[in-house]
């Protein structure tokens, strides 16, 4: 009972080693040898536990369902790289640019599609920063709704399927992926309707800061117009139906669906004479680096929980967490506030292999529905990359904006769009049939 201090201890060691930017990996991975060395020193941890190591190492390499990750991965650098999302973006503009506010709308329902068709938040803030960000200020828009809109639309990806985030939640929560990703689907396009609902409203009230497009510039006759919609919007459309409708209706699992997206990417760029070895080296140095980040962060995360369970950790955590006043809703507070306080500090690959696994046991034994829980995980994770001041989207936009946009307009411009998702967020909370009916019929 005396040594019952070293589980928390190891806990608050690798989150002090985080703040301090040493990578995440390593942090973790170098905690677990420390505490492992105390642990048998002290006679508080049987070193034979140790020769479950390699095991779980190779159980994470077998794991079929985290080979969604590359694929996905690989789709969106596709559609990024190759100039498909930015053609994409540009048509929305030209089709929705008579109206006031037209391009942050196109904005809006483009990141909805990336983060259909990709589910990575750096790649689409990032894309469509650079692309539509000049476009906006250009034309007159308010900076801060502006760059409020793109970091927003951003940060879809963490809700909607098929969401990398997601996908790692499932795996940690032992929830089936697919189900996941059926569960998410209304909340992600509440979350969506949220935000476009928004930018019609405001852009009606403030017509000064949502301008519509010269007619110049959004005229290009009809049946260029036509043509462009065909060409430019119709195939990613349908690679991403075929992608989220293979998995929705169990024609094929995320992991196949993702590998057959990929393929669809590719024939997409070459399509439109777009795919080049320089492109596809950038795309394949891309997925490389993430998946290879993943990996690394989760072979850390194994070792670690290995040691803090030698260490009874996990027992402290359990009866520490099952026993909060207010029981289930008591957990819930204390969950959803520390997941979204470590959102601002690090990414979501880490949340997920530290933290849940100690959130879930508590979650399972207290009887609350694992998917339901996975998916308001994902909408407090998407909430917390958006929080000033250490939101993670507002980082990636800030590292491409134009100069002249201060760093202040950026924060300004995400909080009504904070508003809106913890309104979403707690909606799911109470309605949890918001992500449960969809996947009871599916069943």
């Amino acid at each position: 009972m005396g040594l019952d201090w070293l589980g928390p201890l190891m806990f608050a060691g690798a989150l002090v080693l985080l703040s301090f930017g040493y990578p995440v990996a390593f942090s973790l991975g170098g905690v677990a040898i420390i505490f492992g060395i105390i642990g048998v020193s002290v006679g508080a941890f049987n070193p034979i536990l140790m020769n479950a190591m390699p095991q779980r190492i190779f159980t994470i390499m077998s794991n079929y369902t985290l080979l969604a990750i590359p694929y996905f991965i690989f789709l969106g650098s596709m559609l990024e790289k190759t100039g498909i999302a930015e053609r994409l973006l540009e048509t929305m503009g030209i089709l929705f640019g008579r109206l006031r506010g037209g391009l942050a709308l196109a904005v809006v329902i483009v990141g909805a599609l990336l983060a259909a068709s990709t589910g990575v938040v750096a790649a689409t803030v990032v894309a469509m920063g650079l692309i539509s960000l000049p476009i906006m200020l250009r034309y007159g828009y308010d900076q801060k709704l502006a760059t409020g809109v793109i970091a927003a639309s951003g940060t879809l990806g963490q809700i909607i399927p098929p969401s990398v985030v997601l996908v790692v939640l499932g795996d940690q929560l032992g929830v089936p992926i697919g189900d996941l990703f059926i569960g998410s689907l209304i909340p992600g396009l509440l979350m969506s309707g949220a935000f476009a609902l928004y930018v019609i409203t405001i852009a009606f009230i403030q017509p000064n800061i949502a301008p519509a497009l010269p007619s110049q510039v959004r005229e290009i006759g009809g049946k260029a117009l036509t043509m462009r919609v065909i060409q430019v919007m119709i195939p990613p459309l349908l690679l991403i139906a075929l992608v989220l409708g293979s998995i929705f209706f169990g024609v094929a699992t995320p992991t196949e669906a993702g590998a057959v997206g990929s393929l669809g990417a590719i024939a997409l760029a070459m399509v439109n004479r777009q795919l080049s070895w320089s492109a596809l080296r950038q795309v394949c140095d891309a997925t490389l680096r993430i998946s290879s980040m993943v990996i690394m962060i989760l072979i850390g995360s194994t070792a670690f929980s290995l040691v803090f369970r030698g260490l009874h950790g996990d027992r402290f955590m359990f009866d520490l967490l099952s026993n909060l006043p207010g029981g289930r809703v008591g957990f819930l507070l204390v969950n959803m506030l520390v997941v979204f306080i470590l959102g601002f500090f690090i990414d979501f690959f880490e949340i997920a292999f530290i933290i849940i696994p100690i959130f879930a046991p508590v979650a399972e034994a207290l009887g609350l529905d694992l998917l339901w829980y996975g998916v308001i995980l994902g909408a407090n994770l998407q909430t917390s990359f958006l929080t000033p001041p250490f939101g993670f989207a507002l980082f990636y936009l800030r590292g491409v904006a134009p100069p002249e946009v201060k760093t202040e307009d950026i924060y300004r411009g995400a909080i009504p769009f904070i508003i809106l998702q913890l309104f979403v967020l707690l909606l799911i909370i109470i309605f949890p049939s918001l992500v449960t009916f969809l996947p009871s019929l599916s069943s």
